[in-house]
């Protein structure tokens, strides 16, 4: 057992044991206690009636001692040949109890995680069907449109995630027009990358009913699910887009870009861009100076993917910058209590088995 494991051990023990101590512990099974206990006294007298009936001798099987000197004094530790008896008297009771299976009704846990809150979003409009070659990571595809090589790179960062130290929260935003949460926060990876693949069905992404594109409709979907989480205000987070860049929308809703944005810049959550428009240079008519200004209000990095070892290295660059740690409330409906109780009863048992057993001291009579 290593120290991580043996200090989780220690931990969940003193949560046993404060829990034990408050008035917020029930039993599932309050009868059990009450037939273990009946069926122990009962096999004990019977036991007991055993040992009376078949323990008379004939006077002619009996043999004489002689009488011991008055002047003789017992042992001032003779008591202790009953320690024994006594630790199995004190873990039955314990281990009544833990057959009671205590639990508490409702828990929460607060758990530091290396990782990162991270909404995703992937452009999925008309201009998206570009081409964007990425011989080695769009492999899957049969055409090179620039959708499905940013369906890639989600894929592939979402990898990196995985197989890093981190315990990420992410959600997937796919937008044109309008944005749509295609998957909340989750921590389960291999469940983005299922939502990842379906988006990028070929067929799927032919039906997607939002042709243009409005990069502040996505930016904004992914603010909204911060709120709706209560993350917005909490540390940790993070935004990723994939989109081409085109997109000259200058208000969402009645709300400007640096409207949308406030909310962002206000609680630290830095905003990473990455323009995917094959072979274009910076400012190569898109309007990349806009988008940079924005992102670096927030804290966040503006990148110019022309080619795919562009995009790779800001996929990896991505993954490098979003160190941190997060903190997760978990709420557990009903946490079981009786470990330390089981384990005091089992240590109970098995000091004195040892004490009786492998002491002669308490195994002969003083």
């Amino acid at each position: 057992m290593d120290f991580a494991t043996l200090r989780g051990l220690v931990v969940s023990l003193t949560a046993d044991w404060r829990a034990m101590a408050t008035d917020g512990v029930q039993y599932a099974y309050r009868d059990d206690p009450l037939i273990a206990a009946a069926a122990v006294a009962g096999l004990a007298l019977v036991v007991l009636a055993a040992r009376v009936s078949l323990g008379a001798r004939p006077a002619t099987e009996t043999v004489a001692v002689p009488a011991l000197f008055g002047v003789a004094r017992s042992s001032p530790l003779a008591w202790t040949r009953h320690l024994p008896i006594v630790l199995a008297g004190l873990g039955l009771p314990l281990a009544l109890l833990a057959l009671a299976e205590p639990f508490t009704a409702l828990v929460s846990n607060t758990v530091t995680y290396p990782g990162r809150r991270i909404a995703l979003m992937i452009d999925a409009s008309d201009s998206m069907q570009t081409s964007f070659k990425a011989g080695s990571l769009n492999t899957r595809s049969e055409t090179e449109a620039a959708f499905f090589t940013t369906v890639a790179a989600a894929k592939r960062f979402v990898e990196l995630r995985r197989a890093g130290k981190y315990n990420d929260l992410m959600a997937l935003v796919e937008f044109g027009d309008r944005a749509y949460v295609i998957t909340p926060f989750t921590s389960d990876y291999d469940n983005l990358l299922l939502s990842i693949a379906l988006i990028g069905d070929p067929i799927e992404f032919s039906l997607f009913p939002d042709p243009g594109t409005v990069i502040a409709s996505a930016i904004e979907q992914s603010i909204e699910i911060f709120k709706a989480f209560k993350f917005l205000e909490a540390s940790g987070n993070l935004m990723v887009i994939f989109t081409d860049g085109e997109d000259t929308t200058s208000l969402v809703h009645g709300r400007s870009l640096d409207d949308i944005l406030k909310s962002a810049v206000d609680n630290g959550i830095p905003l990473f861009f990455v323009r995917t428009n094959y072979g274009k240079a910076f400012g190569d008519g898109i309007p990349d100076a806009q988008w940079q200004a924005a992102v670096e209000r927030t804290g966040g990095r503006y990148y110019v993917a022309r080619d795919e070892q562009s995009l790779l290295d800001a996929v990896d660059d991505i993954d490098r910058a979003a160190e941190g740690v997060i903190q997760v409330t978990k709420y557990t409906s009903r946490q079981p209590r009786f470990a330390l109780l089981a384990l005091g009863a089992a240590a109970c048992f098995l000091l004195a088995a040892a004490l009786r057993l492998t002491v002669p001291q308490f195994s002969t009579f003083p």
